[in-house]
C-alpha cells in the first residue's frame, strides 16, 4: 500500500512512510541541533533550501511532523511555527500588503481579532468583520482590493458554524484566497481542504499535541504557498525547536483516539448542562438544539471537545462555578487530555472591548469547558457539584 491510501489514523501514526521493511529507528529521532555541517561550499549552497542547513530554515524532525500533518489534513505541504499566533500572523503577512483589505468573521479567537483589528491598520490594511453564520455578509463586504477571506469554524468560544463551502464559493467568484483556523475541529472532525479552502491553520498546542506540554502552530496549503511562506518564516524567525516538534509527533499518533473520546465526553456534558435549571444556554454544535446542527453534521464528523454555556445568574456566579470545579483545571487553552475551564471574557477575549465582546455574544456569565478524556461520569459529577456551589 502507498501512504496516501492509508486511513487518517494510520497516517497519524506512520506519517508518509511506506510499509517497505527497513532498518532504522521506529520513532523519528530528535535532530537537536541549531546548525548542520557540510563537506564543501557547493554542498552548502544546495542544502540551504532543505532541512539540513540551519534550524531556523528547517530541521528533519520538523519535516517529519509537517509531512504527517499534511497527510492527515489532505494538504500538499505544511509548515511548523513557534505558536498558533505566529502561524496566523506570518501567513497573513505573507499574502497581504499595505492598501489591501481583508474580510473576516467577527467571532474569532481573541488574538486573531486583535491582530486584524489593531495591528494590521498600523500597516495600512483594513479588515471588515462580518457575522460568521451569514455568507451573504461575506459577499457584501468584498471590495476591489480584498485579498483574503479569513474564517474559523467552530468559533471560539460560542461554537458557531461557518458554511465553509458557501464562503469558498463566494471567494472563488472573486479570485480571493480563503484561510481557516481549524484548531477546534482538528483534521479528525473537519477537512477544510476537501471543502475547497486554500490554507488551513492550527494552533498545534491544542489537539494536535494534546498534552499541555508544548507551544506550536501549523499552516497547510499548496506546495507553492508553503514554499513562499517558508521564506517569510525564515525572515520573521518564528520556528519551533526540534524537541517540541518531536513531542508533537508523539501526540499526533494518538490524535484520532483522543478526539473520539473528546467528542463523546463533550456531547454528554453538553446534554447534561442543557437540562440543568442553573444553565441559561449551552453552545455545542452537535446538540440537536443548536441552530446550525444540520450544517455541523454536514461538514463535521464530530462536535469536538469544547463547549460553552451561560450560567443563569451573575458574573460572580460564573466565577464561583469555575472556582468550585475539581477535575476541570482553571487554565487557558484546550485540546489536552485533561479537562480545562475558563471564562473567555477574562482570558481568551480579555483584550476586546466590552462592546466587541457583546457583539460576539461573549457575556461575563459565559463559561468555556475544554472537555478532556477522563471518565465522563466523573466530569458530570464535578460540573453538578460546582453548579450547586455557584447557587
Amino acid at each position: 500500500m502507498k501512504a496516501e491510501e492509508f486511513h487518517l489514523n494510520t497516517k497519524a501514526v506512520h506519517g508518509k512512510s511506506e510499509t517497505t521493511k527497513k532498518s532504522g529507528p521506529v520513532v523519528t529521532p530528535i535532530f537537536q541541533t541549531s546548525t548542520f555541517q557540510v563537506p564543501d561550499i557547493e554542498e552548502q549552497s544546495l542544502v540551504r533550501q532543505g532541512d539540513r542547513f540551519y534550524t531556523r530554515y528547517g530541521n528533519p524532525t520538523h519535516t517529519a511532523a509537517e509531512e504527517t500533518i499534511a497527510a492527515m489534513e489532505g494538504a500538499e505541504a505544511a509548515l511548523l511555527f513557534a505558536s498558533g499566533m505566529t502561524a496566523i500572523t506570518t501567513s497573513i503577512i505573507a499574502v497581504i500588503k499595505s492598501g489591501d483589505h481583508i474580510v473576516a468573521q467577527r467571532e474569532l479567537y481573541g488574538g486573531a481579532f486583535n491582530f486584524l483589528s489593531r495591528w494590521m491598520p498600523r500597516f495600512g490594511v483594513e479588515t471588515t468583520f462580518v457575522e460568521a453564520t451569514n455568507p451573504d455578509q461575506f459577499a457584501q463586504a468584498i471590495r476591489p482590493n480584498t485579498r483574503l477571506i479569513y474564517i474559523e469554524s467552530p468559533t471560539n468560544p460560542t461554537l458557531k458554524i461557518v458554511d465553509i463551502e458557501r464562503v469558498v464559493e463566494i471567494a472563488r467568484q472573486h479570485g480571493i484566497p480563503t484561510f481557516i483556523d481549524n484548531t477546534f475541529a482538528t483534521p479528525i472532525n473537519q477537512r477544510p481542504i476537501e471543502l475547497g479552502v486554500d490554507v488551513v491553520i492550527h494552533s498545534g498546542t491544542k489537539y494536535l499535541a494534546g498534552h499541555s506540554d508544548l507551544i506550536c502552530g501549523v499552516v497547510l496549503g499548496s506546495r507553492r504557498f508553503i514554499a513562499d511562506l517558508r521564506e517569510t518564516r525564515i525572515t520573521f524567525g518564528g520556528i519551533m525547536d526540534p524537541h517540541a516538534s518531536w513531542l508533537l509527533l508523539r501526540g499526533l499518533k494518538t490524535l484520532g483516539l483522543r478526539v473520539e473520546r473528546h467528542n463523546q465526553n463533550a456531547l454528554q456534558v453538553a446534554q447534561f448542562l442543557e437540562q440543568h435549571p442553573r444553565v441559561k444556554r449551552v453552545y455545542y454544535p452537535f446538540l440537536e438544539s443548536h441552530s446550525q446542527y444540520a450544517l455541523a453534521k454536514k461538514q463535521m464528523t464530530g462536535g469536538g471537545g469544547v463547549l460553552s454555556f451561560e450560567i443563569d445568574g451573575t458574573a460572580q456566579d460564573a466565577r464561583r462555578f469555575i472556582e468550585s470545579l475539581k477535575l476541570f483545571a482553571l487554565a487557558p487553552s484546550l485540546g489536552s487530555v485533561e479537562s480545562l475551564s475558563t471564562i473567555p471574557a477574562i482570558t481568551s477575549h480579555a483584550r476586546l472591548s466590552p462592546e466587541e465582546r457583546a457583539s460576539a455574544g461573549i457575556t461575563d456569565q459565559l463559561v468555556r469547558l475544554a472537555v478532556g478524556i477522563e471518565q465522563v461520569e466523573d466530569l458530570i459529577t464535578d460540573v453538578q457539584q460546582a453548579l450547586n456551589r455557584a447557587a
